[in-house]
């Protein structure tokens, strides 16, 4: 998080202390002119300020939130640009005005106390409110650059409070601060933080469509870079450079960093302007107070009328879907009731006007990329098919059970942008990766039969301190072969069962496999009372080596098993729910890591040609579940799960869950579809 915290810390610092320096200028001119019954019109402005700041910051959220995944790459894309700007003419503008910045207020504040309170008022809004503005901007822009707020939030109020801190020494005189050399410091960071902001927006319109080659990549170093280490992390987070970048970004990033901090640090040695004459003020130059009103009312109308502002633009802001359209579902009538829909996201009813349960899919005719899905309709039943429509021809297939697949007429909508769709998957496509993986578990079967005849050995010849670290290394073997436990069938139960709901637990007759010897080894039992189990697991292995090039291997089953894996670990091995002595879950888990890690690779094709993103962020995630599974032991001494200190369990648990997310969509991506 505190990477990611960073540039917003120093944005935070940087605008508070402007706007901070502003607020102090203003309360200290009025106090020393003996006008203190003005400064509530000060702290109005500000509350103001505050109120449209986190107003505009309001509205860029839910502006976003409503639009498509495309429409958002655009919109963030647009205002990462728009946030690059404004950060590079505060930074110039600040570092010309700081030493001239007291006498300019001093003199609109004379100004002010002549002309009433309304202008006062204003004075203070406008002073502080573009600071606020920028703030809200830049704040917006970090977090979708990070993919999650909590960190630019928490960063930019630990800058913002000690901007007060430092404002509050500078007005009680405890404080003394080179104004000009502090902006121009932080300036120069500020222009590297806005360079990797502008490379992420340029980014985020190339995914948009926007701008072109979002997939014309001049760096790719993903397979050389440690993505989950601490440097690499920290690089991300504050610079926003990716081991991952395409020309555009590597091009527009460059060209600011050179162009402008060139001309940055050119005007750095510049002579600043001569401060403003001051003028002395006073109360007395003011005009006659006006007619008093309650003292609640300017402060909560300063803050009641953004947000209501904020509020209708949101509410307005959105589009609003038209009426759902009835669509048939039927071998006859596909598709029937379908007219071309508005862009934007819409809902269709769909309908089974037939006689057999249908899966129904909206598509695109010409590639058959699928936009929206419904399962398993039943005859004579209505459910909502919900999808984000842009520009392009789009039809409704309909596939009955048992039957052919129908597509309807299709219809052309016309409009900007474009919608992500699914490309099918069918059997064919994952006939390659499937052979692939058939042939790791194949060799691992085969090293797995080697590896139990040699605990078989350890057992027999009474060489129980050899046998327990043959059991660690043959059951990680197995382990490492998790996608492929549902075709093991019966084997898998013979292997590796668990005491669980047998009638006499551990002592059960029927207790087999890797954990019946685990016991044994690690509660003291005799060589003589383990070799038959041994000698057991060792024929079952070699009985599963056998069969296995026979058995039926769903090709659907491996999308499913990139998350079920890990599902697993998180239930059984992280908890210690399976550990009967040796201590050793984490290894089983890492094995668990190798083997999803292996899945992921055979499926590497078809994943990279659908979601591009993806990849590159479970690798971060991989690397970052392997880093801290890797801390847990020494050679082959493993600590327990039981014996991890809290703290360590929850990051472990914490980046086994987020692999986890990352990896839910494949199973969506990968689904064989009757749709193609």
């Amino acid at each position: 998080m505190w990477d990611d915290a960073f540039p917003s810390f120093l944005i935070g610092l940087r605008e508070g202390l402007e706007a901070g320096l502003i607020v102090s200028i203003l309360v200290a001119t009025l106090v020393r002119a003996d006008a203190r019954s003005r400064l509530p019109q000060v702290w109005t402005g500000v509350l103001a300020a505050i109120a449209l700041a986190l107003s505009f910051g309001a509205v860029l959220t839910f502006t976003a939130a409503s639009l498509s995944a495309t429409a958002q790459e655009s919109f963030g894309g647009t205002l990462s640009v728009i946030a690059v700007a404004f950060v590079t003419a505060m930074v110039f503008w600040m570092r010309r005005s700081a030493r001239s910045l007291s006498g300019e207020i001093k003199e609109k504040v004379a100004g002010a106390l002549t002309m009433g309170a309304g202008v006062l008022i204003v004075t203070s809004f406008l002073a502080v409110g573009r600071e606020g503005l920028e703030t809200a901007l830049f704040l917006w822009t970090t977090a979708q650059a990070a993919g999650e707020s909590a960190g630019p939030l928490t960063g930019a109020a630990i800058g913002v409070i000690l901007a007060a801190g430092l404002c509050w020494g500078l007005y009680r005189r405890v404080l003394k601060i080179n104004l000009t050399k502090f902006f121009t410091a932080t300036g120069a960071v500020l222009i590297v933080i806005a360079a990797g902001v502008l490379g992420y927006g340029l980014r985020d319109l190339q995914e948009g469509g926007v701008l072109p080659g979002k997939t014309a990549y001049v760096i790719d170093l993903s397979s050389s870079i440690d993505a989950g280490s601490w440097y690499s992390t920290l690089i991300q987070g504050v610079f926003n450079l990716t081991p991952i970048m395409t020309w555009l970004q590597v091009i527009g990033y460059v060209g600011y960093l050179t162009v402008v901090m060139a001309l940055f640090t050119r005007g750095v040695g510049a002579a600043t302007p001569k401060a403003a004459s001051e003028k002395q003020v006073s109360e007395q130059d003011a005009p006659p107070p006006a007619p008093r009103r309650p003292g609640w009312v300017v402060p909560v109308a300063v803050v009641v009328v953004p947000a209501v502002i904020a509020a209708l633009a949101v509410t307005f802001g959105r589009p609003k879907p038209e009426a759902a359209q009835t669509i048939a579902v039927s071998p006859t009538e596909c598709g029937k009731g379908f007219t071309p829909p508005k862009p934007g996201r819409q809902s269709f009813q769909m309908h089974n006007t037939g006689d057999k349960t249908s899966e129904v899919y909206l598509v695109d005719p010409a590639t058959s990329a699928v936009y929206g899905e419904i399962e398993g309709l039943a005859p004579g039943t209505t459910r909502a098919l919900i999808a984000t429509v842009a520009g392009g021809t789009y039809a409704w297939r309909c596939v009955p059970t048992g039957g052919t697949a129908v597509t309807s007429r299709a219809v052309r909508v016309t409009g900007r942008g474009t919608v992500k769709a699914v490309v099918p998957v069918s059997e064919q496509d994952l006939a390659g990766p499937l052979d692939q993986y058939k042939s790791y578990v194949q060799q691992g079967l085969t090293t797995l039969v080697d590896q139990t005849r040699s605990l078989a050995a350890d057992i027999k010849g009474d060489h129980l301190g050899k046998a327990r670290t043959d059991w660690l290394t043959a059951h990680r073997t197995y382990a490492s072969l998790g996608a492929a436990y549902g075709t093991f069938e019966d084997f898998d139960q013979k292997i590796n069962g668990r005491s669980d709901g047998l009638p006499n637990g551990v002592h059960d007759k029927d207790f087999a496999g890797f954990h019946r010897i685990e016991y044994g080894l690690w509660h003291g039992e005799s060589a003589a009372s383990l070799t038959a189990s041994a000698e057991q697991l060792a024929a079952d292995a070699a009985g599963l080596q056998a069969v296995f090039p026979h058995q039926d291997f769903d090709p659907g089953d491996l999308p499913l098993r990139t998350h079920e894996i890990l599902e697993n670990t998180l239930q059984f091995e992280l908890t210690g729910d399976t550990d009967e002595g040796s201590g050793t879950n984490l290894a089983t888990a890492d094995a668990n890591l190798a083997g999803t890690r292996q899945l992921v690779t055979v499926l590497k094709p078809l994943l990279t040609s659908r979601a591009p993103k993806l990849l590159p962020t479970v690798d971060v995630d991989i690397a970052r579940l392997q880093k801290l599974i890797d801390a847990a032991h020494r050679g082959t001494d493993w600590t327990s799960a039981e014996q991890l200190a809290a703290a360590y369990k929850q990051r472990l648990d914490g980046a086994t869950g987020q692999l986890l997310e990352d990896l839910a969509p494949i199973p969506d991506l990968l689904e064989i579809r009757k749709s193609a």
